[in-house]
């Protein structure tokens, strides 16, 4: 899932960050940090989906009175021809400052193997833009080499890790071999594209219920799914106490085929619940001989 906005200072302010995937989930490491091999054609689902979005709680602290939103979550592609992900996130947040509309846009390509990746993240404000992040990354040497397009040129190498669509993909197959909890890291572009996060990751076991938001995903009602938490950890940010805190944290319900539902997204001084409204299942894409 992305992490769609940061306060800071009694003041809601949006920056581009991480639904690490929603598949959005949004949303994982083999020994190698390659694409494991598990990794069949359309293992993915193409998908299209709506999620609503309203405030769960607040403190003081963050200033949040009340907040409400729409996220609208695209993923197409096949190992072959590589994942493209659209996302976007509209938000209207109220405080005692006044109301404010900010608008995250990121569009992303992962090709097959898990190598190479682009983003593009957009922040608007009030319909302005606010904030611009974009780039290439790719592995190279067992590290991850970013080339900064914006908000300004550089070259950073990164300690090696997963990109989303391979990370979404080792959960889910970890999940299969019956792990339950695991750490691995994730490199997706989000804030300043310039760190990768630890992540934990809890895995429960598989449920058939049809609870929650699950009239949405009633194309996948015969589908088991399994309720998963996700902990991102920045470790260059520790306390006083040398122990890293998780920047954030995501729960939501996991199908095999990367489709979410149900999310919790806890941001510490805040959390936003993202209740799945429309799912579209689309076209597979075949890969060349098949």
């Amino acid at each position: 899932i992305r992490k769609p906005i940061v306060v800071k200072k009694q003041e809601p302010m949006m920056t581009t960050g991480r639904i690490s995937t929603i598949a959005l989930a949004t949303i994982c490491l083999s020994s190698a940090f390659a694409l494991p091999s598990f990794a069949m054609p359309q293992t993915l689902a193409p998908h299209r989906a709506v999620y609503d979005v309203a405030l769960k709680d607040a403190s003081d602290r963050s200033g949040i009175s009340g907040m409400n939103g729409r996220i609208v979550y695209e993923f197409l592609g096949s190992v072959c021809d590589g994942y493209t992900t659209n996302f976007r996130f509209v938000t209207r947040i109220r405080s005692a400052s006044g109301n404010r509309l900010t608008d995250q846009q990121t569009t992303t390509y992962e090709d097959g193997a898990g190598e190479k990746f682009r983003f593009v993240n957009k922040s608007f404000v009030d319909e302005k833009l606010d904030r611009e992040v974009s780039g290439m990354a790719r592995r190279e040497d067992d590290q991850i080499i970013v080339d900064l397009r914006e908000p300004e040129k550089a070259e950073l190498a990164l300690e090696p890790a997963l990109f989303p669509s391979a990370h979404m993909l080792d959960l889910i197959e970890r999940a299969r071999s019956g792990e339950t909890f695991y750490e691995t890291k994730i490199f997706d572009g989000s804030e300043d594209a310039d760190r990768v996060l630890t992540t934990t990751v809890v895995i429960g076991q598989e449920k058939m219920e049809q609870d929650g938001d699950a009239k949405a995903a009633e194309v996948l009602k015969d589908d088991p799914y399994r309720n998963v938490s996700i902990s991102y950890f920045d470790e260059s940010a520790e306390d006083h106490t040398g122990e890293s805190l998780p920047n954030y944290q995501i729960a939501f319900k996991l199908y095999e085929n990367g489709v979410t539902r149900d999310l919790l997204m806890d941001y510490g001084d805040f959390s936003l619940t993202a209740h799945l409204t429309q799912l579209d299942l689309l076209p597979r894409q075949s890969c060349e001989g098949e």
